[in-house]
C-alpha cells in the first residue's frame, strides 16, 4: 500500500472546528530528513509495532501523539538507535541506515532529549553538555595523561548557552543539582542542539515543569527550529502541540493512523482520532 502524507501547503482545504481533518498526497519532492517504512517490533507475543510509517521533513516541528500503549514511544526509540525493529527499512536524507545502539544515531547527528533529561545532577553545566563526548588537551597530556581542556568545553558551553537564550544561567560551572527545573530542560535541549546535525527528539519536554518555566523551554524549542533544525515533539500537552508543529502524527495501535495540519483540525478531533473515537476519513486512510 503506497503511503502519502500531505505538506503544509498541500492543505488547502481548512475544514471548521469539529470537521474531520483532511489529507492529501504528497506533491513536494524534499526527501525526508528521515523515513520509516513497515517498521515491526514484537515482544514475545505482544506486538508494540505493527508495520509502522514515519516521515520527519526538513525544518519542521513534527508531534507524535497517540494513547498510552499505542506504541509511539518504541517507533521513536526505534529511529535512535535504542531499539532495533525486526522488520522495516530506515532512510536518512535518503540513505538507508540502520541503528543498534543510541551512540550510532549520535553519530550519525540525532539527538534526544530524554523526560528524565539523561543530565548528571552532580557534574557542572559544561560538563553535562560534554558528558561522553569529553575534549582531551592536545599532545602529552590528552593523549596518554587523558587530562581534559576544560577551557575549551567551557568557551563552546557557554557559546551554546547564549546563542540559545539561556541568559538565566551565568555560571557554567554551577552544579546542574542547584538549576531550576526549567533551566535543567534547558541544559538538555542545549547539549542536543549543539550536537545535533540531522535533527533533535524531544520527549515530553515540558512534563512536571510549572508555567513560566514551560513558556521558557517552548520559546528555546522554537529557537532551535528557527535554526533550521527538525524537531520530532513526543507530547500529551495538546495546547503544546498545536502552538508548536507544523505536523502532527497521530499513533494508534502500533502504527500511524494519519499525518494533520494543527491548523486544520480542532485539538478535540486529535484526540478523538487519537482515542479511536472518530475514524480518519478515506483520504487519511492512505497513510495509516
Amino acid at each position: 500500500m503506497s503511503t502519502t502524507i500531505p505538506s503544509q501547503n498541500d492543505l488547502a482545504s481548512r475544514p471548521t472546528a469539529g470537521a474531520p481533518p483532511v489529507t492529501t498526497p504528497v506533491t513536494d519532492p524534499v526527501t525526508p530528513v528521515l523515513k520509516g517504512r513497515g517498521l515491526v517490533k514484537r515482544y514475545g507475543s505482544v506486538t508494540a509495532m505493527d508495520h509502522a510509517d514515519f516521515d520527519l521533513m526538513p525544518g519542521e516541528i513534527l508531534a507524535v501523539i497517540g494513547d498510552n500503549g499505542a506504541g509511539k514511544s518504541t517507533m521513536v526509540k526505534a529511529v535512535c538507535g535504542a531499539v532495533v525493529p525486526d522488520e522495516g527499512t530506515l532512510e536518512l536524507d535518503g540513505e538507508a541506515v540502520l541503528f543498534r545502539t543510541p551512540i550510532e544515531a549520535q553519530a550519525h547527528g540525532i539527538e534526544i532529549v530524554y523526560q528524565n533529561l539523561a543530565l548528571s545532577p552532580a557534574l557542572s553545566i559544561a560538563d553535562n553538555l560534554f558528558l561522553g563526548r569529553e575534549i582531551r588537551r592536545e599532545g602529552f597530556l590528552g593523549k596518554y595523561l587523558k587530562m581534559l581542556d576544560r577551557r575549551k568545553m567551557h568557551d563552546f558551553a557557554r557559546t551554546k548557552l547564549s546563542e540559545l537564550g539561556l541568559t538565566t544561567i551565568q555560571n557554567i560551572n554551577q552544579l546542574v543539582e542547584t538549576l531550576s527545573g526549567g533551566q535543567r530542560q534547558g541544559v538538555a535541549v542545549a547539549r542536543a542542539a549543539a550536537f545535533a546535525s540531522k535533527f533533535v527528539v524531544m520527549d515530553e519536554p515540558t512534563a512536571a515543569l510549572g508555567v513560566k518555566e514551560s513558556r521558557r523551554v517552548l520559546d528555546l524549542i522554537q529557537d532551535v527550529r528557527a535554526r533550521g533544525m527538525p524537531i520530532v515533539l513526543i507530547s500529551h500537552n495538546m495546547p503544546h502541540v498545536f502552538e508548536l508543529a507544523d505536523r502532527i502524527h497521530i499513533h494508534r495501535l502500533g502504527r500511524r493512523l494519519c499525518v494533520v495540519d494543527p491548523q486544520s483540525v480542532s485539538m478535540s478531533d486529535a484526540v478523538a482520532l487519537m482515542t479511536g473515537a472518530m475514524a480518519p476519513p478515506p483520504a487519511a486512510e492512505a497513510v495509516a
